[in-house]
Parts: structure tokens; C-alpha cells; sequence
């Protein structure tokens, strides 16, 4: 499959290598052509950097890995009218700059904002609740992290489903994107065990079933 990924840094360049090792061909963008970041996410995960507009051209699937606060300014209208059509994945979490409260939330989520941005594409929320190095290790302690997936459009929250699953994750369809509301959280509550409760970073959540 071909994948389009609009950021270079912590969890876009970790996804662009372990996409790249499952097969999927990866093209990835950052605001500049001349990042320098870009340039060592390409080159560490075998992928093509190129700009925002032809990452969105190139992927079957585009994963916007920016931050919520940049989402407006990445996706320009060049970007907007590429993906039209597409599965696009949103794996933005609208955290306050110290990373421990949420900046929107409640009755609505950074998803539901990024669907707006991009009305004609099929926007999908999934990853999020990830902590970025740890999507290289979907499995910590012996336990397979939990994916939830959320999204409008079930041909394209199944694409994505298949996804978390192939790069090892337990992935979970938890409903419509407006389920991001509650999946957005999850990050925040992550970074409070992580820094403020000292757990560090590999740490992650998964489903118990019996």
C-alpha cells in the first residue's frame, strides 16, 4: 500500500519505519523540504521526503502526524483538495504546551475539528493513544498495547484496523469519531503516569477481556 505521512517527527518517523518494514511503500513530508529532521526520518526508514502536498498525493492512506496546534497551517488547501476521497488518519492529541491538560475536549475533539478541516476525506482517529516511542514496541511487559480506532466511514476505519493489527497492536473499533472525545484523554493520562507519577514513557494501556 502506499502511505503518505505529513510530519517528520516522533511519531511520524517511527510509523514511516515500521510501515516501510512491513512492506508499505512510505512517502513523508514535514513544513520544509529542507528539514533536516525529514531528511533523517526519510533516510532511517527508507522512505521518500518530498513536500505535504504530494505525501497526501501518494498515500492510499495519509497519517497526519503533526501536532494539533499546527493541523490549520498544514493543511492548506493543496492538502485539502489531495486528500479528498482518501482515508486520512488523525493521530493528534490537542494537548496544553506543558503536555498535562487537554486544550479542547468534551463536546468535541481534535478528530471532529480535523473532519472539518477536511470534509470530503474520510478521517479516521487511531494512534493517539500511543506514547510515540512505544509504536515501535506494541508489545511492553509481555502485553499487547490497545489501539482504539474511531471513525464514520467503515471501509476506511477497517483499513486502518488492519493496519494497527499488522504492525502488531491490538486494534479495537471503539465507534464514530466523535469517540475521540474519550480516546484523546487516554494521552493526557498517560503523560501524568509518565512524568508526574514517574512510571517513564514505556508504559501504554490495554483491554482486559475474560
Amino acid at each position: 500500500m502506499n502511505i503518505g505521512i505529513i510530519g517528520a517527527g516522533n511519531v511520524g518517523s517511527v510509523l514511516a519505519r515500521r510501515l516501510n518494514e512491513l512492506g508499505h511503500s512510505v512517502a513523508i513530508a514535514a513544513s520544509s523540504t529542507e528539514s533536516p529532521r525529514l531528511a533523517s526520518a526519510a533516510a532511517a526508514a527508507g522512505a521518500t521526503a518530498t513536500t505535504a502536498v504530494k505525501a497526501a498525493s501518494y498515500g492510499d492512506v495519509v497519517i497526519l502526524a503533526v501536532p494539533f496546534t499546527a493541523m490549520e497551517a498544514a493543511l492548506n488547501s493543496d492538502v485539502v483538495g489531495a486528500v479528498a476521497g482518501k482515508t486520512v488518519v488523525d493521530v493528534s492529541n490537542p494537548l496544553t504546551e506543558d503536555l498535562m491538560a487537554l486544550e479542547i475536549g468534551h463536546t468535541t475533539s481534535a478528530a471532529e475539528a480535523v473532519a472539518g478541516l477536511l470534509p470530503e476525506a474520510r478521517v479516521v482517529k487511531a494512534f493517539n493513544t500511543v506514547l510515540a516511542p512505544n509504536h515501535a514496541r506494541p508489545v511492553l511487559g509481555g502485553v499487547r498495547q490497545s489501539l482504539p480506532v474511531a471513525g464514520d466511514d467503515p471501509v476506511a476505519k477497517r483499513r486502518v484496523l488492519d493496519l494497527g493489527t499488522e504492525l502488531g497492536f491490538e486494534a479495537i473499533d471503539v465507534g464514530p469519531l466523535s469517540t475521540a472525545r474519550y480516546l484523546e484523554p487516554v494521552t493526557g493520562l498517560l503523560m501524568q503516569l509518565g512524568h508526574r507519577q514517574a512510571l517513564g514513557g514505556e508504559i501504554g494501556f490495554a483491554l482486559a477481556r475474560d
